[in-house]
């Protein structure tokens, strides 16, 4: 192992210690435990991406190996989705991170449940087994100490917020929207419910601080449709209302020509009217309305 960062830590008999894995180290794939997970994961994170929210410091992972040591063996747990802040350096093909030594400590850790917990599975994402392999929930809330566990069922839409209170998760209630603010990423997460590739069911989504739910590209690519679409609309209004602006003022000025005309043509009439009155010896003068 490389060398330790920090001294460890003791806590209840047990030394924590945030060492690297070495190099050759052959980190084990966790298998995926069924095709939705990865569509989950990557919908959280594309959101962020159009958002222009990530930085080149933060790790946002899926499947990721998160290290730390206790009492002198390694311990890898691999959550269905991570959030990081902060890493110290920017690396390109990470295959695993140890908090504290690599950067941060996790902001948010997200599980999916799956189909397997109603086919005997023994709940791992709620295990809070000390002994090694430690379970993921003692592992996130008394090791690493994340601020924020998700537990997510994908079938049924339930979400379980829990925060970090105390050394303790809490169970966290959501707001009157259904959703739940988190501090570190200024965001709301929440679920909906819908259709998006080829999987149709429970969603995590992400708001922002005004309520706005933060698009997926196929959304945002509708949304830009719409918007050039009203846009079209609205020029095409324009433009109806400017020839129809510009029939009245065609309109107006023949009307104006008529009238003009009109002038005109009783002008000549008295004209000629006064000059055959005068060649009667009549003085048009002494004659009324003349």
């Amino acid at each position: 192992m490389a060398t330790q960062l920090i001294e460890p830590k003791s806590r209840k008999g047990m030394v924590i210690s945030w060492e690297a894995l070495p190099d050759d180290f052959w980190l084990e794939d966790e298998p995926v435990e069924n095709t939705g997970q990865p569509l989950l994961a990557g919908a959280l994170r594309e959101i962020l991406e159009l958002a222009g929210y990530i930085t080149a410091y933060m790790l946002i992972a899926s499947n990721f190996g998160l290290c730390a040591t206790i009492n002198g063996l390694l311990t890898i747990k691999a959550p269905d989705w991570v959030y990081v802040d902060r890493v110290n350096q920017i690396v390109s093909d990470r295959k695993s991170y140890t908090p504290n030594l690599e950067g941060n400590v996790p902001a948010v850790v997200m599980e999916f449940l799956s189909d397997f917990k109603n086919e005997g599975y023994k709940g791992e994402e709620y295990s809070a087994k000390q002994t090694h392999p430690p379970g993921k929930w003692f592992f996130y809330e008394k090791i690493l100490k994340v601020p924020v566990y998700v537990v997510f069922d994908p079938d049924g839409g339930l979400l379980e917020y829990y925060k970090l209170d105390n050394g303790s998760y809490i169970l966290e209630l959501p707001d009157e929207n259904g959703r739940h603010w988190i501090d570190s990423m200024g965001l709301f997460l929440g679920t909906w419910q819908g259709k998006k590739e080829e999987r149709t069911g429970y969603w995590l989504r992400w708001w922002d601080a005004e309520g706005n739910m933060l698009p997926w590209a196929v959304e945002k690519v509708e949304q830009e449709r719409q918007r050039a679409e009203q846009e079209s609309q609205r020029a095409e209004q324009e433009s109806q209302r400017a020839e129809q602006e510009s029939q009245r003022a065609e309109q107006e000025s023949q009307r104006a020509e008529q009238e003009s005309q009109r002038a005109e043509q009783e002008r000549q009439q008295k004209e000629r009217l006064i000059a055959y009155l005068q060649s009667q010896g009549i003085d048009p003068n002494n004659l009324p309305n003349m």
